[in-house]
């Protein structure tokens, strides 16, 4: 197939590329600037979001076309000018997307942009799943809302178009877990808040597995959360963190020091919420680690 990825070079996007390359896909990265770049058989550099730039060209004929792109949220507090830069990010590269495909004679027949569980706002006793049509109130939710209003615009085009609603991805070197296990690997790990806010997580090889998933697999469309079949409590989190590291677990963090620390963002760890992966599991989605053990004895082993 060939596929046109925005966000490949980012932190999903260069695994996805690579699981996609060895599978023999072409695939097609959009990015700001495609200097220094080092292209190979089937993996090709696209210039976009310049005025100048006519990506649409060089992309008639693509099959899928996956949109990762958007500002990180986890890297610095919330000030009301990052949160802006945090929305317009998600919203113009979507535009964008969709007016390259409006430029296409041939359309993609598949669109999976990409999504948050924050859709579904943060609950300690609620369970989320895809059925679940009412968005929270929270920032994050507002903006996913906003991002998947945006993207729903493909299916004008009879284009199928999937959200990828992300839990928290799980990886070593990428994401929330390094900075997660960083306190444990300085002997002063333990439970953030009251530990009983829930953690929706998800192993990055899912996360490229399920998208691969997808593409192969017509049916899926409309939402579909990514996370394992197990989400767990942040205590149970730690604790589980605390033994595949072998270190102590025992400091606690109150929620009002994480919120003096990170002010509106320290919504990501203080609160959470309970969702499940059902339109996957439903649809034969085998997850390769569907408990947090295994999870991340695979990624510190």
């Amino acid at each position: 197939m060939k596929i046109a990825l925005t966000g490949g070079t980012g932190f999903v996007g260069n695994h996805l590329t690579a699981a996609l390359l060895a599978q023999d896909h072409e695939v097609f990265i959009l990015t700001r600037n495609k200097e220094g770049k080092t292209e190979c058989e089937n993996l090709t550099y696209i210039q976009w979001l310049n005025p100048e730039d006519e990506p649409e060209i060089k992309l008639e004929g693509i099959d899928v076309f996956i949109n990762l792109s958007g500002e990180s949220i986890n890297s610095g507090r919330w000030t009301q000018n990052r949160k802006l830069r945090i929305l317009e990010s998600r919203i113009s590269s979507t535009k964008e997307v969709l007016r390259i495909i409006s430029r296409l004679e041939e359309k993609p027949y598949t669109l999976i942009n990409a999504s948050a569980v924050g859709y579904y706002g943060t609950s300690v006793s609620e369970v989320f799943t895809e059925e679940d049509q009412k968005s929270g109130d929270d920032f994050l939710a507002e903006t996913v809302k906003e991002w998947e209003a945006q993207a729903k615009l493909a299916v004008e085009w009879e284009i199928r178009t999937v959200f990828s609603r992300f839990g928290i991805i799980l990886d070593k070197d990428n994401g929330a877990l390094p900075k997660m296990a960083l306190p444990y690997k300085m002997l002063a790990g333990g439970t953030i808040g009251s530990g009983q806010q829930w953690l929706s997580w998800i192993h990055i090889d899912d996360v490229v597995q399920a998208m691969i998933y997808i593409i192969n697999n017509e049916q899926l469309k409309g939402p579909v959360n990514f996370t394992a079949p197990s989400p767990v409590t942040m205590k149970e989190f730690g604790q589980t963190l605390s033994k595949v590291l072998n270190k102590p677990h025992w400091m606690p963090v109150p929620e009002s020091i994480v919120k003096v620390a990170l002010g509106e963002m320290s919504l990501l760890i203080t609160k959470g919420q309970k969702v499940l992966p059902n339109k996957l599991a439903d649809k034969g989605y085998t997850f390769l680690y569907d408990d947090l053990k295994s999870a991340l004895q695979a990624i510190y082993d």
